[in-house]
């Protein structure tokens, strides 16, 4: 069934359009009272309860045959893996991203001669492989979360593109990293295409293929769960204070020693936060308003599925539903979270090493 769009009335006569996977799958009884599944109250059970979320995202991809080698190379950890291909075959060692690379004829793509862009260019030329990372929390059990990727690589690609993958336990959470040939096998010209709706869909799916492994597992948006943006991680606030320690240097101090060197996300975000905070440029709570029509739209969608639930005589998880709703966290933009938690980095005591009355100067 096509996904429905649910109307939300909006201030000033102006509607939006909603296409929250909560609600937008429910389906309209006598008179357009919204009336949800069995499928939309698991979904809506799930949500609530904080069930675990699963991580689909496209960590890039090559778009020449090196750099194709390097990544199966490093996904391999340099012959220490084993890496699986689309035909069940798993191949280690040294040579194996080698062997990948020909067997898959990378070089015979279209497009796969063209020059590497100059310095600062665009790079236009046309990915090899798209590189696709599929995630669980920590304490999910790794031979499960291999169990599911085989599966969903199969269901996706098998018998139209290439693929490999590599099962990774050497982080907290267990991680596949699946390499897939871009280039359709029988039609050249067809191409494999990632779009937000793809990820979408893939990580609804491999959240189904976990439940089925028996692993609690949810996929849904930020915007529903209430996180508007991404956590910011803590080595983005360690660089920040690398770096800002730096510029308070003076001169001569600052030429004796190594700048840090920041990211492209750093220089673009962080850097320009901590400006604004101090006073200058734009206010920090720029885009603040386009956030909150976001937010008034999942809590107006939370709101209809809430009132379908209790039409439904599921009063309790109604109820669990308007507690999330109230208990998500403000709207807060990159700029805001990044201020306050430099605010409480600055305000924080600093932590001295205790030392025995006994023990000897240093």
């Amino acid at each position: 069934m096509p996904k429905q769009m649910l109307k939300v009335a909006r201030t000033a006569g102006v509607t939006r359009d909603l296409a929250l996977d909560i609600v937008s799958h429910g389906r309209r009884g006598p008179g357009g009272t919204l009336r949800l599944g069995q499928a939309q109250i698991e979904q809506v059970q799930r949500t609530v309860g904080r069930t675990p979320e699963v991580m689909v995202k496209v960590s890039g991809g090559g778009r020449d045959s090196g750099t194709v080698r390097a990544h199966l190379k490093y996904v391999g950890r340099h012959g220490k893996l084993s890496i699986e291909t689309d035909e069940g075959v798993e191949i280690q060692g040294k040579g194996a991203a080698d062997e990948l690379v020909e067997e898959w004829a990378l070089d015979e793509c279209r497009g796969a001669h063209r020059p590497k862009p100059a310095e600062g260019e665009k790079d236009t030329r046309a990915k090899l492989v798209h590189n696709i990372v599929l995630s669980m929390p920590a304490g999910t059990p790794p031979e499960k979360v291999l169990a599911a990727a085989k599966v969903f690589a199969r269901e996706n690609f098998a018998l139209q593109h290439r693929y490999s993958m590599v099962l990774h336990t050497d982080q907290a959470h267990p991680h596949v990293h699946l390499v897939v040939k871009c280039e359709h096998e029988y039609e050249p010209r067809k191409r494999l295409y990632i779009r937000k709706d793809t990820l979408r869909r893939w990580r609804e799916q491999f959240a189904e293929l976990m439940r089925e492994q028996g692993v609690a597992a949810n996929a849904t948006p930020r915007q529903i769960r209430g996180q508007m943006r991404q956590p910011l991680r803590d080595p983005i606030h360690h660089r920040v204070r690398a770096m800002r320690a730096f510029n308070q240097l003076d001169a001569q101090e600052r030429d004796r020693r190594a700048a840090p060197s920041p990211s492209r996300f750093m220089r673009r975000k962080v850097l320009d936060a901590l400006e604004r905070w101090e006073g200058g440029g734009v206010s920090l709570d720029e885009g603040q308003s386009t956030m909150q029509n976001t937010r008034d739209g999942v809590t107006a969608d939370w709101g209809a599925t809430a009132d379908a639930l209790r039409r439904q005589g599921r009063q309790e998880l109604a109820a669990q539903v308007e507690r999330f709703v109230a208990e998500m966290a403000p709207v807060q933009t990159d700029a805001e979270q990044l201020a306050r938690r430099w605010e409480r980095d600055q305000n924080a005591p600093t932590p001295t090493r205790s030392r025995s009355p006994d023990s000897p100067n240093r």
